[in-house]
């Protein structure tokens, strides 16, 4: 609001100038005499800003945040409705971040538990492997087989996980919703401190305005891993998780220090 303030008032200074090169047209264009001491005289004078309308340009800029609209509950309360909204948001995005880090790992999960199987020879499950072992009666080799059935429904199960995720499409909506997250978080994270200055004309520095800088530092330094992550880089995705969820925490912790804020505006705010 101040920016907007300074920027309307420099509009006023801007309009309240008179060209120089007018001044001294109009002395030529008269039939004077050319003095060139009084044509600078006269454009210096002429280049100073009318005090009356650089005066009126102030006020009007001032009386901007006096509108009822930037001070009423309609846009006070759109800020915690956004923020309520975007701690769930944030709970599902996390969600699917480890669903899609799930669907990564069962990889290496399903190929170690495969290498502790028995050789199978040219059979392509256990069930087949004992049915050749019973044809040959050979009894040891069919306890073998049937001691590793376990590890085998095991290795099934998982298998069935992975495609179950594979068709949910984790990893692109993950994407999307983190990156709309930060998008929405960090213009609403401005929004709030602009509403609070428009109706109170200044800033509460506490908790809530804290936790919110924080919140949008730790996006940042999420967002800021994603080029590394997929470059397999480890130790970018234990940034990147560890940032997030030390940034769920701290959204928990700005809601519920914006809960006063949000009943102070709904006692004292106007309508609209």
């Amino acid at each position: 609001m101040r920016v907007l303030t300074l920027c309307l008032a420099s509009l006023g200074i801007a309009t309240a100038f008179t060209p120089a090169t007018t001044s001294t047209r109009a002395l030529l264009n008269s039939g004077t005499a050319f003095n060139p001491s009084v044509a600078s005289t006269s454009s210096s004078l002429s280049a100073l800003p009318d005090p009356d309308h650089f005066a009126s340009s102030l006020e009007i800029a001032a009386n901007i945040r006096d509108v009822t609209i930037f001070k009423g509950k309609t846009l006070s309360l759109l800020h915690p409705a956004m923020m309520f909204g975007m701690l769930g948001f944030s709970v599902s995005t996390a969600l699917l971040g480890f669903n899609w880090r799930r669907q990564r790992t069962l990889g290496n999960e399903i190929s170690d538990l495969k290498k502790t199987l028995p050789g199978m020879g040219s059979a392509s499950s256990l069930a087949e492997a004992i049915a050749t072992a019973k044809e040959a009666d050979d009894t040891a080799l069919i306890a073998k087989y049937e001691a590793a059935t376990s590890i085998e429904a095991e290795i099934n199960g998982l298998a069935a996980e992975r495609k179950q995720l594979a068709s949910e499409n984790p990893r692109d909506q993950h994407f999307s919703q983190g990156a709309t997250l930060a998008f929405l978080g960090t213009f609403f994270a401005i929004e709030g401190p602009l509403n609070t200055y428009a109706r109170a004309g200044k800033l509460f520095p506490g908790p809530h305005l804290y936790a919110g800088a924080g919140l949008v530092i730790l996006w940042a330094m999420a967002v800021s891993t994603v080029p590394k992550m997929q470059k397999g880089d480890e130790t970018a995705r234990t940034i990147h998780i560890g940032a997030n969820l030390a940034g769920l925490g701290l959204f928990g912790w700005q809601v519920v220090s914006g809960v006063p804020i949000l009943l102070k505006v709904w006692e004292k705010a106007p309508w609209p």
